[in-house]
């Protein structure tokens, strides 16, 4: 059944993406159940979203990126679905779509194995040097006959958080033949890895400190000027998961000081960053633009997962329990 035979078929059954066009697949399913895409500029601020869902009557939001607020949520009264592109809900309002009665639907480990490979693909960058070296030779400069090299084997890859894609993070260094020191204050113990419950332990012992965790207020800068200065100044910080995990301003002193001896990022406390940002200034920060989970099968993932999301609430047949973000939903029904 489609959503328009649902609804009536005259009625034009809307989805806004905030971002960009999703990939041919997602596009093509949406279209065969009578769901129109429009999409909202990238990066549109609260503002712009809400007057666009507003003028639009939207029944579904898929969400790319943006704050998705109150002022968003309640800005369509045919809203009935927000579904993220990805499985972090910390740009979405879910106390106000619990209010609203309207499930946000998180794409499972859809860009897991992507996320993990970019950690790792950063961990490999900073413990061989190949930045600074790769600056060195371009500058003409052939330090080869100086140069004295880490050993990934044997080092300690501390993960934080472990979930899909920490797990998965995990398995791809321990690979690497790189010991595991994994820490996550809900997660179980696993076949192959041992849970630890204190944080500080794992800092002091890692070589490469790989963030992993959600953001939320228990873990908005988690790795601050104190958790940086429990790591050694051996130690190299990876972040692929949201920027503000990190107490950025403590990183960069952290950095300058050579507490730590640098840092990779895949996302920033404010998207995209200024350009006059302090980080930019420091030769050990290697930095990507939140590329993590932009892989090709990720991309396809995402898009066909929230497109399945949003059909099934619009054609009433319900979501899978696993990925509602908003649980309290659940509560309140």
């Amino acid at each position: 059944m489609s959503v328009a035979s649902l609804s009536g078929a005259k009625q034009t059954v809307l989805v806004m993406v905030t971002g960009a066009e999703l990939v041919e697949e997602a596009r093509n399913l949406l279209a065969s159940h009578q769901v129109e895409v429009i999409y909202a500029p990238a990066y549109s601020t609260s503002d712009d979203l809400a007057e666009l869902a507003r003028e639009k009557k939207v029944d579904a939001i898929l969400v790319r990126q943006g704050q998705i607020n109150k002022s968003v949520i309640d800005a369509s009264s045919r809203l009935k679905v927000v579904a993220k592109h990805g499985s972090g809900v910390d740009n979405i309002d879910l106390s106000a779509a619990t209010a609203r009665g309207v499930p946000v639907l998180r794409a499972l480990a859809a860009n897991a194995q992507s996320v993990a490979e970019l950690a790792i693909s950063l961990t490999v960058s900073l413990m061989k040097d190949v930045v600074p070296l790769d600056t060195a030779v371009k500058a003409g400069s052939w330090p080869k006959t100086k140069y004295v090299g880490r050993d990934l084997a044997g080092a300690v890859f501390g993960v934080v958080g472990f979930g899909e894609i920490g797990q998965r993070a995990a398995s791809l260094a321990r690979g690497l033949g790189m010991q595991v020191a994994a820490y996550d204050p809900f997660a179980s113990d696993t076949a192959d890895f041992v849970m630890s419950r204190d944080l500080a332990a794992v800092l002091k012992a890692a070589d490469v400190v790989s963030l992993h965790c959600p953001l939320m207020p228990q873990t908005h800068h988690l790795i601050n000027a104190e958790r940086l200065a429990l790591m050694k100044p051996t130690a190299f910080l990876v972040n692929t998961a949201r920027g503000a995990v990190v107490d950025e301003a403590a990183l960069v002193a952290a950095l300058r000081a050579r507490t730590i001896a640098g840092a990779a990022l895949d996302s920033f406390e404010i998207e995209p960053p200024a350009t006059d940002n302090p980080l930019w200034s420091l030769p050990n920060v290697i930095a990507t633009p939140h590329v993590g989970g932009a892989s090709r099968s990720a991309l396809r993932n995402m898009a066909v997962q929230s497109a399945q999301h949003i059909i099934g609430v619009l054609e009433g047949r319900g979501y899978d329990s696993q990925a509602l973000a908003n649980k309290e939903l659940v509560t309140a029904a």
